[in-house]
């Protein structure tokens, strides 16, 4: 596999429990080696099924947060539109920060899994058996029978197989954080609650969440051009620049939503969001298959991306051990080949409403009067 994400270590992890040994290869040094982002609220039907079969359940629910299912929706004035809360939540869909995610999978894999600190440059087939050659930066190289591309929206191995590459939603967030809310800023954290609070209108949104360690992450959206952040002067700005640049963008905005950036530390990040063609598909190959992101590269607004990725992982790992011989002998290729297509027409057949769905909830966000048309959504029975 390429990428230790969830998507990766869940597959690493379900294959070690059938008795199959895998190799992880992940650019990052270690797996300190950067913040992991927010937080993910796993859905029974697919992430929390991966961590079933992953024998993680129980793990899971002792890290996760239940009370992470409180949400808040209002626009810019402070309007309510729609509050709920987790204990009269109709779905167990408990909070976890994707961090604490990554430990846990992490943990639960024989050491050596992971081989930190290679970051792939390329692979190539190796004639038509399925196997391929992968090059790393820093001149490592390595020979594998099967290739799962992990690696997110910028794959290296989704090339293999189709010429797709990803494109700009119209929709850029800029991450900020406040740390330590509770202590350092106590009405804030009030205001936000123990899980999300989002906010909608003309065009633009301020998305908070609640993380571990009492942590506030917050990501402002706006409905811009690509390239937005360096025409606005926000890319590559001072700290202090960039949060008054944020804050001229929600001038009139309650000052109660506003200090979600008032009061945010240094942590200033711009993410155009990307997206992959809804409905992607291609030709199965020997050797080589996709999952998460390089597969079907989403927005957030469905909720689906890590559920999807931990689906998506565990669906594979069960492919590949039914056609592992029970007396232990190689599996064929044409054996292989036939598990890889039965899993990428599950996989098209379980993401393409995923996409279409997020594609759908952006744009609905997005309208000028967003808040007020996302309690409708939810009030017939459709999620934020």
């Amino acid at each position: 596999m390429v990428g230790a994400g969830p998507g990766g270590l869940a597959l690493a992890r379900v294959l070690h429990v059938h008795g199959i040994d895998a190799t992880v290869y992940e650019r990052d040094a270690s797996r300190a080696a950067r913040p992991q982002g927010g937080s993910l609220d796993l859905h029974p039907e697919s992430g929390q099924w991966a961590l079933r079969l992953a024998g993680l359940e129980t793990e899971f629910r002792r890290r996760a947060r239940p009370e992470g299912q409180d949400l808040t929706l209002m626009s810019k004035d402070g309007t309510v539109h729609h509050r709920q809360s987790s204990a009269a939540a109709t779905r167990s869909e408990p909070e976890i920060d994707r961090g604490v995610l990554r430990d846990l999978l992490l943990d639960s894999l024989p050491p050596g899994t992971v081989r930190w600190g290679h970051e792939l440059l390329r692979a190539v087939p190796l004639g038509d058996d399925g196997r391929h050659e992968l090059t790393f930066a820093g001149g490592g190289s390595a020979v594998c029978d099967l290739l799962v591309g992990a690696d997110g929206a910028w794959s290296r191995v989704r090339p293999l197989l189709t010429d797709a590459q990803p494109f700009y939603t119209g929709v850029t967030f800029v991450e900020t954080v406040v740390p330590d809310a509770d202590a350092r800023q106590p009405e804030l954290a009030r205001f936000v609650g123990r899980g999300s609070l989002f906010a909608f209108q003309d065009g633009k949104a301020l998305m908070a969440q609640r993380n571990g360690g009492g942590l506030i992450r917050t990501y402002a959206g706006f409905l811009v051009p690509e390239g937005w952040t360096s025409a606005s002067g926000l890319e590559g700005a001072a700290p202090d620049r960039a949060r008054a640049l944020l804050l001229d963008h929600f001038a009139d905005w309650t000052p109660r939503l506003t200090a979600l950036l008032r009061h945010c530390d240094d942590t200033v990040l711009p993410r155009p969001l990307m997206m992959l063609p809804v409905g992607l598909e291609w030709p199965t190959a020997p050797g080589v298959t996709l999952l998460g992101d390089a597969a079907h590269l989403m927005s957030p607004f469905a909720g689906e991306g890590a559920n999807l990725a931990l689906h998506d992982a565990a669906a594979l790992a069960l492919a590949l051990a039914r056609c592992v011989p029970p007396a232990g002998d190689a599996v064929t290729g044409v054996a292989l080949t036939s598990a890889l297509r039965h899993y990428e027409q599950d996989l098209y057949e379980r993401s393409a409403p995923c996409a279409r769905q997020s594609a759908e909830r952006l744009r609905l966000c997005f309208t000028q009067d967003g808040a007020r048309a996302v309690a409708e959504l939810m009030g017939n029975g459709g999620a934020p």
